[in-house]
This record gives structure tokens, C-alpha cells and sequence, in this order.
């Protein structure tokens, strides 16, 4: 035995098997067992002979193997595994009391690592299945507890919990330090990760990233946390209150449709107002001296100079808090037009998705993944429903050999996950050390947008309909504004919730496409009828060639999933697309509608650099940014819902306010739209 070994011994390995044509035997091999990692040797143990190794960081289980009766054909009967990345190694050992010496020893130096398997399988992987559990996938989750330390509890490095009966001390904040409310519930997944409790307050150490914050609860226990399930704690913030009547600013254009579809005295909601870290109450009153008719009234929630701060919409009834203000003024309008009777409260939200399941953890072991259900099959290979740690459901992604250039797309991946939108699917890692490679995403209940337009073609109002296409655009102007190109922007690229919210999907992941859908007849690969002619000619890319995509994406929405000149083969396209054709408006689409999908349809002004003789890349300017589109879009979809409740006529009666809403002054009478009644025409 050399002076770095810590065990030196001829047992008999299992063939791993890690291909599927791999032939199963048995060998015997001189296993060296060091500080650092575990090698085995085809006779001594020399570099020349060595057969494989493991690093002990790798090593996520170790533990016997129960046999339950079956044969064992190799001369040693007392099989140990070794669990490590993805892989498993059975090692035979001649005797009882050898193989307890190899599992404590391999246990001793392993009892740090952070990756320990919460789960594993206490019997052979044999023909196809898990002897424990018949479980047909080799990478699915383990069936029985894996506690490598005994009786005792798995290790943590968290600060132990408080003696029974003792009562926790709670760390007393700074007035320097940072004050966060949890807006959902968070159970920490990792070791370094804090678990979060909706409604509590934490302390921001470090900001590590835009998606993850370092985080200390009040009684000491530090770690990491997701910056989305947060609010600042301070005066005035609303959102921490859990008050469902309050409108954040992105939804401030359907204050006054909402007020006025309820049609009732008193009906009122508490918005942000135009200036920073001030709040409004927009209250609906039926009958309004001097209005002649029904009025919406705005009124700035006050704060007093002094200390301590209070709140008043009439100078003489101040309140500590907000949700006392309220109160108040439910039972007595004291200078208001009418009472605050009926709050319109908005849905409450699901906890949005995180950006990854922890801090930095981006490369996710496939034995916490249990596979269930075929989803379908797209481009790269099969989608399949599955759970990661047997709670969180995910859609799973196998990349079949040949569909992709596998190893630019891991680096990217990286890049991807820390994008965290609520209208872009999140990827929360991938399996790439092994093949095939998983992608791991957020599971989508309805599946793809252009499935389900075909499934319930004819079921969909307009106001739905734009509603699906102002929830891509969201998505897509984040994408823009993080420096992504998404280059495959159709139906079939975005996925719908039990919400039915539409969020889009496998942005920038047509760059490493292997298929002929998508080459032209020069060999450039791109996805033929949702693209702009700069992109036939110079096979380049950038946000305006994505509008480009948006506008053929709401032709598909608002033909329920029509493909785009389904008469013309791609080559024809090209050239009628460049020639200026378009395509032609659906029925379900109003003339403004029409117009701006067209608007994404402009031709560019390209500009030329020339050097040396050749043509460098074109600049598309001439096509509108994200935001234009989404203002555009966001101003009809008030009214389009309407229609669904109302007569015509009494809403363009109602809405006739002037368009002032950042400007609303205290007890004036204001609206949020000028209504026009040529942006909506009968279909």
C-alpha cells in the first residue's frame, strides 16, 4: 500500500454499462482508494494500468446493495454501489466484513459534499429496470431515503433550531440595513438557500444577481433567496400589505373599463399614481352634480409633514396606514363623491417562477428527475412531463443525438436561465453530462399556443385573442432588453398555463438547429415564412427582424392557428414576401388590428457598409420598437372586453373622458382613454 492510499484491494466491478449496446461483465480489478479519489487498475497500480477513476467530489451515494435473493454471477457475493454524477459502479467485495470497510471508509470521506442524493436505489439496475422499484428509467429518482450517517440527522449548515420550550432570539435589524417582505411562500432547496414565509421580513446582505439575493431571516439563519417573491418594506408600499384591490402601473389602462363594467355606486380601486411612491383612488360614481351622468373621480391618497407620517384623502381624517384609510371611507364618504362600497379586486397571483431552482445550480442531476408522461415531440427530440425531486412538475426535454449543436447550446444555456420573465417559459438547468442531454423547463399545463388555437378554434373572444398576443409581446420586449434574440418567434414556439397566460418559448435555440424546415434553397437556416426579407438576403438577425415574427404570430392567433401562405412552398415565399406581398387579414382581425401587424410588416431602410468590395450587414430602421406595439395593443384591449359585457353605444357614452390619466389632480374628474370608436369595428 503506497503512503497516500487509505485502501488497497482486488474486488470484482460491474461493467457501468453508460452506453445501451454495452455488454454486461464482470471484471476484477485492484481498487485504490486515496484522500481525494477512488481509482481501480487492470494488475498494479500503475498509470499505465489504470482503467478508471472517480473523484471523491463527484460521489453522491454509497451504500450496499440489496441482493434479495437473486444470483450474483462472479466469484465475490457482497455488492457495494457507488453513485457519482450520473453513473452507478457496482463493486463486488470477497467478504462481509470487506465490504463494510469499503462503504464506512468511502462514507467518511464523502460526508461534505454538497450534492448528496436525497433518494437512491437499494437494488440492481438489471435489463431495463430498477429490481427496487420497476421503474423503466435509469436516471428516475430513487425509492428509498438515503441517509449516509446512520441514525443521525443529515448534515446542515444551517444554524441549529432552538432548545424545546426555548424560545428563538431574534436578531434585532440596523436601521442601515435593507428590509425585504416575502410575497410567497419559498422552501429552500439547497443547503445555502433560506426558506421564505409569505408575509415575513428578511434582511438583504447582497444583492448576488438580478434573480438571487442573500438574505437573513430574523433569527440569524442566512442564505439565498429569489428576488422575484420579494417586496422593500417601507411606508406606503402597498404591495406588502396583501391588499387585492391595489393595481400595479402595468395595469393601470383597465382602471376605468373595470369601474365601469361593474356599474356600481361606490365601486373603487387604490392604483399607483404618476409620481413615485404615491397612491390614487380611482372611485365610480353613478350620478356626479355638474357631470351629467356617471363619472370616474381620482384622489390622492396625502401624507402628512409631521412625524409619525399618516394618510388622508380629506385633510381632517388622517390615518396611521392606508388599509385604516380605506376602511374609514367605506362607511363615510366625508368629502368624497360616494363611499368606497365595492373594492374590484384582482386575481390572486401564483407564485412566479424562479430563474433556476437555486443560486448558481444550473447543472441538474438527472436522478432528481422522475419521468412521466409523454408531452409530445418537437424539433430536438421528445418532451416529457416530469417531477424534479419528486414536488416541482417540469417539462423535460430529451435532445436527441444529431438535432442540435450540442456543446454551444450548453454554454448558452447558462446565459438563458438567468432570464426570468413572467412571460417567458424558464429554464431552470439542463442534464448535460450524459446522453441524451435534458433541458429542463417550466411545465406548461396547455402545452403549445398553436395546438390549442386549432383545438378551440372558434371558442375564442377578441379580447382573448389580444390578450395572448400583448402577453408575447411582454416576453419578447424583456428578451430585447437583455440583449436576446429570440430568431424563431411563432405559435408553435410559445406555451400557455393553467392561467392561460401565453409565455414564450426556446428563445434563441434556433441557432442550433439541425433541420431542413428551416433552410432556404441558399442553405441558411431560418424558419422560412415568419421571417423579413432582410433576413432572406443578409441572414441577419436583430429585435426588428423578431417584430417582424410578432406581426406573423398574430396572424396565427387570429386565424387559430392557420399556417402562413399554406399554399406556397417556402422557396415561393421568399421571393413574394421580398416582391412586397403580405399577408391578408383574418376574419376575426379588425381593420386596426390588420394595421398593426402590418406596421410589423414594414420594409427597412437598409444601410450599407462597404469595404473591400463586400456588402456587410444591413440595419433595420424603420421598424417600430416593442413598446410601440405594446402600447398599441394594450389601448384596444379595454375596449375589446367590453364589448363582451355592454351595449355599444352606453359605453362610448361612459368613456368619453379626456386621456389624462398621469395627470389626475385630487377630486378632478379624469379619464384614462379618449375613446375612439373607429379603433374598434364590427368583425
Amino acid at each position: 500500500m503506497s503512503a497516500e492510499s487509505l485502501l488497497e484491494e482486488r474486488l470484482i466491478k460491474r461493467s457501468q454499462q453508460k452506453k445501451r449496446t454495452s455488454p454486461l461483465n464482470y471484471k476484477e480489478r485492484l481498487f485504490v482508494l486515496t484522500k481525494s479519489r477512488l481509482t481501480y487498475y487492470d494488475g498494479r497500480a500503475e498509470k499505465k494500468f489504470r482503467r478508471g477513476s472517480i473523484e471523491l467530489s463527484r460521489i453522491r451515494c454509497v451504500e450496499i446493495v440489496k441482493n434479495g435473493g437473486g444470483i450474483i454471477p462472479c466469484e465475490n457475493k457482497y455488492p457495494f454501489q457507488v453513485v457519482y454524477d450520473t453513473n452507478t459502479l457496482y463493486v463486488f467485495a470477497p467478504s462481509h466484513n470487506s465490504r463494510s470497510v469499503w462503504v464506512q471508509s468511502l462514507k467518511e470521506e464523502i460526508k461534505d459534499n454538497s450534492a448528496v442524493l436525497m433518494k437512491f436505489h437499494p437494488q440492481f439496475w438489471q435489463e431495463g429496470a430498477w429490481l427496487c422499484c420497476r421503474q423503466a428509467e435509469k436516471q428516475a429518482v430513487g425509492c428509498e431515503e438515503y441517509n449516509p450517517f446512520g441514525d443521525s440527522k443529515r448534515l446542515s449548515r444551517k444554524p441549529l433550531p432552538p432548545i424545546p420550550g426555548e424560545e428563538p432570539k431574534e436578531v434585532r435589524v440596523t436601521e442601515d440595513e435593507v428590509v425585504v417582505v416575502a410575497l410567497y411562500d419559498f422552501p429552500g432547496t439547497e443547503p445555502h438557500d433560506l426558506s421564505l414565509v409569505k408575509g415575513g421580513e428578511y434582511v438583504i446582505l447582497e444583492k448576488c444577481d438580478v434573480n438571487w439575493y442573500k438574505a437573513r431571516n430574523k433569527y440569524g439563519e442566512e442564505g439565498y433567496i429569489p428576488s422575484n417573491y420579494i417586496t422593500e418594506k417601507k411606508s406606503g408600499n402597498l404591495e406588502q400589505l396583501f391588499i387585492p384591490y391595489i393595481l400595479s402601473s402595468c395595469e393601470l389602462l383597465f382602471v376605468c373599463p373595470c369601474l365601469t363594467l361593474q356599474d356600481k355606486e361606490g365601486a373603487f380601486i387604490v392604483r399607483d399614481s404618476s409620481t413615485a411612491g404615491t397612491y390614487t383612488v380611482s372611485l365610480y360614481a353613478k350620478s356626479v352634480a355638474g357631470e351629467g351622468g356617471a363619472a370616474i373621480k381620482h384622489y390622492h391618497i396625502k401624507e402628512t409633514q409631521s412625524l409619525p407620517k399618516q394618510f388622508y384623502l380629506a385633510e381632517k381624517h388622517p390615518f396611521s396606514s392606508i388599509p385604516d384609510l380605506i376602511e374609514y371611507h367605506k362607511h363615510n364618504a366625508a368629502g368624497l363623491v360616494a363611499r368606497l362600497r365595492y373594492p374590484v379586486r384582482k386575481q390572486d397571483k401564483s407564485a412566479p417562477s424562479t430563474a433556476g431552482f437555486s443560486y448558481e445550480k444550473w447543472e441538474i442531476n438527472p436522478g432528481e428527475l422522475t419521468f412521466m408522461k409523454e408531452l409530445g415531440s418537437g424539433q430536438f427530440g421528445q418532451v416529457r412531463l416530469g417531477k424534479w425531486r419528486a414536488q416541482h412538475k417540469v417539462a423535460i426535454k430529451a435532445i436527441r443525438e444529431g438535432a442540435m449543436y450540442e456543446e454551444d447550446f450548453i454554454e448558452e444555456a447558462r446565459v438563458m436561465m438567468r432570464l426570468s420573465h413572467p412571460k417567458l417559459v424558464q429554464l431552470y438547468g439542463v442534464c448535460s453530462q450524459q446522453k441524451p442531454i435534458y433541458i429542463v423547463t417550466e411545465f406548461m399545463e396547455h402545452g403549445c399556443l398553436l395546438n390549442l388555437l386549432r383545438q378551440r378554434r372558434g371558442s375564442f373572444s377578441l379580447g382573448s385573442l389580444l390578450s395572448m398576443c400583448l402577453d408575447v409581446n411582454e416576453g419578447m420586449e424583456h428578451l430585447e432588453a437583455n440583449g436576446f434574440i429570440h430568431r424563431d418567434l411563432a405559435a408553435r414556439n410559445c406555451l400557455v398555463n393553467d392561467a392561460l397566460v401565453v409565455k414564450v418559448s426556446d428563445f434563441g435555440m434556433a441557432r442550433y438547429v439541425l433541420d431542413n424546415q428551416y433552410t432556404s434553397s441558399s442553405g441558411a437556416k431560418f424558419p422560412v415564412k415568419w421571417s423579413p426579407p432582410e433576413v432572406f438576403n443578409f441572414c441577419k438577425y436583430s429585435s426588428k427582424s423578431d417584430v417582424w415574427s410578432f406581426g406573423v404570430l398574430m396572424w396565427e392567433v387570429f386565424t387559430q392557428g392557420r399556417m402562413p401562405f399554406e399554399q406556397n412552398p417556402n422557396h415561393e415565399v421568399v421571393s413574394m414576401v421580398t416582391q412586397g406581398h403580405r399577408l391578408y387579414r383574418p376574419k376575426m382581425a379588425t381593420p386596426t388590428i390588420y394595421d398593426i401587424m402590418q406596421l410589423c410588416w414594414h420594409e427597412v431602410n437598409l444601410i450599407f457598409f462597404v469595404c473591400l468590395g463586400s456588402i456587410y450587414s444591413p440595419k433595420p430602421t424603420h421598424r417600430f420598437e416593442w413598446h410601440f406595439f405594446y402600447s398599441k395593443i394594450h389601448q384596444i384591449t379595454p375596449f375589446i372586453r367590453a364589448r363582451k359585457f355592454r351595449n355599444w353605444k352606453k359605453i362610448s357614452k361612459i368613456l368619453t373622458f379626456q386621456q389624462s390619466l398621469n395627470k389626475s389632480v385630487a377630486c378632478s374628474s379624469i379619464s384614462i382613454f379618449q375613446f375612439q370608436p373607429n379603433l374598434i369595428q364590427k368583425s
